[in-house]
Formats: structure tokens, sequence, C-alpha cells
């Protein structure tokens, strides 16, 4: 989702920086436009925003405070935009090391998809200061859509993030198994899938993820680590609040089960191959 971001504030006429380790997409960057770095400094000196999209707060970290990190780089006052899908507790302690660094900070983790970030026109859920609002409506205004005001503080827009992943996880989870299910007792997955998108069942998760198994297509657009991580950051909190999440515990252990089973990188939608493999049938795509 970084790469459709920086495509679209391309777009929209930002001189725009891009960090990634793989030549390639370097490369490719260059080509569209961008200013290709391998490491962040570089890239921050004299911006007026940083967007971090990374997997997991340790790599938000590491690309921040570590080395050759970005804050080190930035000039104060600088915009950090964290688009970083991440326990909340993560969310305020990156953040307020930030403004002690004197930076801005927005909790802004994002949803849409690779799709619409190319678009531009992701999803933002976003909490922090007026000041950091003001700074961030411009490059908001390039990327998405729809940007949720959810508090003047870093946290509550990580916490609503993690509760959108709860819903998107368990109805991959869901829909690995009605497909396996349906493959199962004989039915045809196409046909499955056009019913099912036309009626009450639908969710937006069974239809993306759901053609992905009737195509037999499991290139990764998102894996099945990212919901072991994400999953396992609503089991902590939800254990923390002592709340009950069975339906969260259930769909992290499939996907857990996946990723053990070699499908870690493949994409979410596979949860359907490893249920499908459990009850001895093969789903199009499967080369097992």
């Amino acid at each position: 989702m970084g790469w459709g971001a920086a495509l679209s504030l391309i777009r929209a006429g930002f001189p725009t920086h891009g960090v990634d380790l793989r030549p390639d997409v370097l490369t490719r960057f260059t080509a569209a436009g961008g200013l290709a770095h391998q490491t962040p400094a570089p890239a921050v000196a004299g911006a007026a925003a940083v967007l971090v999209f990374v997997v997991n707060a340790g790599q938000a970290e590491a690309v921040l405070f570590g080395p050759a990190g970005a804050v080190a780089a930035a000039d104060p006052g600088t915009l950090f935009i964290l688009s970083v899908t991440m326990a909340p507790t993560a969310a305020v302690a990156l953040a307020a090391r930030l403004v002690q660094a004197g930076m801005l900070s927005l909790d802004a983790p994002v949803s849409g998809g690779a799709a619409k970030a190319l678009a531009g026109e992701m999803t933002v859920m976003a909490s922090g200061t007026a000041a950091a609002f003001a700074a961030a409506e411009p490059v908001l205004a390039a990327v998405a859509t729809k940007v949720f005001h959810l508090g003047d503080r870093p946290g509550p827009a990580s916490q609503v993030k993690m509760i959108n992943q709860l819903l998107a996880g368990v109805h991959i989870a869901a829909m690995g198994e009605a497909m396996s299910l349906a493959a199962g007792i004989g039915l045809d997955l196409a046909t499955v899938h056009q019913v099912i998108t036309a009626s009450a069942g639908n969710s937006w998760m069974f239809e993306n993820r759901g053609a992905h198994v009737v195509a037999g297509d499991y290139a990764p657009r998102s894996a099945v680590d990212i919901f072991v991580k994400d999953l396992g950051i609503v089991a902590g909190e939800a254990a923390a609040a002592g709340m009950p999440s069975p339906l969260t515990t259930t769909a992290l252990a499939l996907f857990q089960q996946a990723a053990d089973a070699g499908m870690g990188r493949q994409d979410d939608a596979a949860v359907a191959l490893l249920l499908a493999r459990q009850g001895g049938i093969r789903l199009p795509g499967d080369a097992e």
C-alpha cells in the first residue's frame, strides 16, 4: 500500500522520495517519477511530511530511530504519518518519541488494499493533534477518499484499525471455510461465488478473496503472515481489556496453521487451501 500511496503523491504533484530495500522497486519508482533511496535519512531531509508504510511496530521503530533512521535526519516540526497496523500501545509510544524529538505525529493506519492505494482511494483512520491534522490534510487528500478524524491524540486510530482487522481476518477465515466446503460437496466454485456475492451472506472479504480462490491465484496482495500478526494484536489487546474474543482466537489459529504449513507468504486467501487439504481435496491453483 505504500507503493500506491507514493504513486498517488507523485500524480498529485508532490516531489516524492521513496525508500525500499529492493533494488528492483527503487528502479520502478525512479521510472515512475519518484526519487529513490535505500535508507530513510537522505529521503527525509527537508521533507514536509514522512509517510511510514511498514509491516509492524518493530520495523517502524527501525526506520524512525535506527541507524540512518528518519527522525535524526528530519527538520524540526516535520510531520510523521504512521500508517502502520500495530498495537495501539506501540502507536502511542512511537508518537511520544516523535513529539519528544520535536516532530508532529499522526496515528494514521489505512485500509483498502493495494488496488485502492494505487488509485488514491484509501480509507485513513487518523488521530492526533489539530496541528498534525492540518499539516497532513494535503497529503491525505492525495492518497485517500475517506479520512476519519478519531481523536486528538494517538491511539484511537490504531484501536479502530484493530477492530477492522478483527472483522477482516474473521471474514477471510469464514470465506476459506465456505469455499473449501463448497468444493468438498461438489459445488462449482465460480457459481457459488456469483450467488453469494449477490446474497445476504456476502462480505467484502468473501467477494474479494473468494475470487482469488476461484481463480486459483494466491499471489500475495496481503499475506497469511499479516493476519497472524494482526489477529495476534487483537487477541492480546482483548485479553488485556478482559474481553472475550472467541472468533479472533479461532481465526488466528487457522492463519497460524497456514503459516506453519509454509503458506505464510502466500495470499491470505490460502486459508482455503489449508482447509481443503485437510478435507482431502485440492482447490484450483493448489500445486502441492
